[in-house]
């Protein structure tokens, strides 16, 4: 068995004295893709915003490493810079830079953290060629400043282009189907399965069946009221499809 890439024990945090997430068990293993699944408020993106380090959230108890090292110790710059990624359910604008300036300084920014030379710039917009083809990213987006303009599903396809260039070791993707069609839904998971490789590892946050016809998780954990109340395997997501969240309250709550 290979070894643990995120391990969350106990996990507990909340926001403005409310607690959210009541004791968070999850072992993630390089190569693996989890899919989370929960109804609104169970705490999905809670977990997403603690595990990258969002300053809205305080842990309140339990413990997360990444690759063995205290994540909840390290800055989110840090937490990224060791191969944490977090692709937004609603990505930002920033009028003003392009996407090539930003995307550089932050591959640069990662090589400077892990003691690398920086990236030159005939070096990197090759690596950008190469990487726009994984998400079919146009040359005038990439042009553009980041995300200004941008459609739903551009925003999206620009996230699994940051991915790409980043590669980061554990990439968390909250809600990141949120708003897509179809073609840019598997424009979207194309790219995530592309990427996918034995040292990486995925956590998919979502609502939906639909998203996992194209993202084929090995495990789906439910959670419920700040707790994962159920996992097992890819069969899970379709039994939840099929009896709706209803289903969990029921079995959840009428277990107390």
């Amino acid at each position: 068995m290979s070894e643990e890439l995120l391990k969350v024990s106990n996990l507990r945090a909340g926001i403005d004295g409310k607690e959210i997430l009541r004791g968070i068990d999850l072992t993630i293993r390089p190569g693996e893709v989890h899919a989370i699944m929960g109804p609104n408020g169970s705490g999905k993106s809670t977990l997403s915003g603690v595990l990258a380090g969002d300053p809205r959230f305080t842990v309140t108890g339990g413990s997360a490493t990444l690759g063995g090292k205290d994540l909840l110790a390290l800055s989110p710059e840090d937490r990224s810079h060791e191969g944490l990624f977090l692709s937004f359910q609603y990505p930002v604008e920033i009028p003003g830079v392009t996407m090539v300036n930003f995307m550089r300084a932050a591959v640069n920014a990662k090589r400077k953290y892990l003691g690398q030379e920086p990236m030159s710039a005939a070096e990197f917009l090759k690596m950008m060629r190469q990487k726009r083809a994984v998400v079919d990213l146009d040359n005038k987006l990439a042009s553009r400043s980041v995300n200004e303009g941008f459609s739903g599903g551009e925003k999206k396809r620009n996230e699994i282009f940051q991915m790409a260039v980043l590669e980061p070791r554990l990439s968390i993707l909250d809600e990141t189907d949120s708003g897509l069609d179809i073609d840019a839904l598997r424009i979207v998971a194309g790219g995530v399965n592309k990427l996918k490789t034995d040292n990486n590892a995925t956590i998919v946050i979502t609502h939906y069946q639909r998203l996992l016809d194209y993202i084929k998780p090995d495990f789906v954990h439910i959670l419920y009221k700040g707790k994962i109340v159920y996992s097992g395997g890819p069969e899970l997501a379709l039994e939840l499809e099929e009896k709706g969240y209803d289903w969990i309250k029921q079995q959840v709550d009428g277990e107390k």
